[in-house]
C-alpha cells in the first residue's frame, strides 16, 4: 500500500482526524461518487463571532476506501476554526496538492470531501436563509443528482437495509 500512497495519505488514513458522527450539528451535507459508490456525510458546529460565521467542529463519516478516509481526515484540519468563506473556496485540487500522490483511479475520491462539506455549508445556507451563489447551487444540484442515482442503482439494498434496521 505504501508505494501507491503518498506519505500524506497513509498518514491521515492511519491516524484520521475528524471522523465518526457529530451530536446536535449545526448542518449537515451529504456526498456520493457514482464511479465507487464512496458516500459522505460532513457534520458542521457553526458559531458567529464578529459577524463571521466560522466552523467551530467538523466531523465527517466516510463509506468509502484509504483516499475518501484520508482526504476527509485533511479536510476536517484544513477547515476547523475557518470562516464559511474561506471552506467554500477549498477545491479538489488544494486536496490533491496536500495529499500527494493520488493513484489516477483513485481522484475521483478526492472530491468526496469537499462535495460533502459544500452540501452542509449550502443546507446551513437554506435553513439560516443567507444568500447561495449561483455556484453554490450548481454544486448542490450536482450533489443531488449524483446521490439519487447512487440510491437508485442501489435501492435493493437500501430497501434491505431499512427493513433489517426496521426505518
Amino acid at each position: 500500500m505504501a508505494d501507491m500512497y503518498s506519505k500524506e495519505i497513509i498518514k491521515y488514513f492511519k491516524h484520521p482526524k475528524g471522523l465518526g458522527k457529530m451530536k446536535n450539528p449545526s448542518s449537515s451535507g451529504d456526498a456520493g461518487n457514482l464511479v465507487c459508490g464512496d458516500v459522505l456525510r460532513c457534520y458542521l458546529k457553526i458559531k458567529e463571532d464578529k459577524g463571521k460565521r466560522i466552523i467551530e467542529d467538523v466531523k465527517m463519516q466516510v463509506f468509502g476506501c484509504v483516499v475518501a478516509i484520508a482526504n476527509s481526515s485533511l479536510l476536517t484540519d484544513m477547515v476547523k476554526g475557518k470562516t464559511l468563506d474561506y471552506a467554500m473556496k477549498i477545491t479538489k485540487n488544494d486536496i490533491l496538492k496536500r495529499l500527494g500522490k493520488v493513484p489516477p483511479i483513485k481522484i475521483h475520491c478526492s472530491i468526496l470531501a469537499v462535495d460533502a462539506l459544500h452540501e452542509a455549508i449550502y443546507n446551513y445556507s437554506v435553513r439560516q436563509k443567507l444568500q447561495i451563489s449561483g455556484e453554490l447551487q450548481k454544486e448542490h444540484e450536482r450533489i443531488q443528482k449524483a446521490l439519487c442515482t447512487i440510491e437508485e442503482r442501489h435501492k435493493e439494498y437500501v430497501e434491505l437495509e431499512e427493513k433489517v434496521l426496521g426505518k
